[in-house]
């Protein structure tokens, strides 16, 4: 599976660091980034998937 971030969306809430933080990061503003290249490793999916599920903006897209 594989997670991206619209920039354009993210309004830097954090849940998505907060509940996966192996996944996302977040920048000096605060807005959600994907750490490395946003392939999720089989054991991150649970989180990652949580993430999703709770981003108001609905600025995290799963491929995969």
């Amino acid at each position: 599976m594989r997670v991206t971030i619209d920039p354009a969306l993210c309004m830097g809430h954090g849940r998505c660091y907060t509940l996966a933080p192996g996944v996302f990061d977040g920048d000096e503003r605060g807005l959600g980034l994907v750490v490395g290249d946003g392939e999720v490793s089989p054991e991150l999916e649970r989180e990652a998937r949580l993430a999703v599920a709770n981003c108001p903006e609905q600025a995290i897209r799963v491929e995969g």
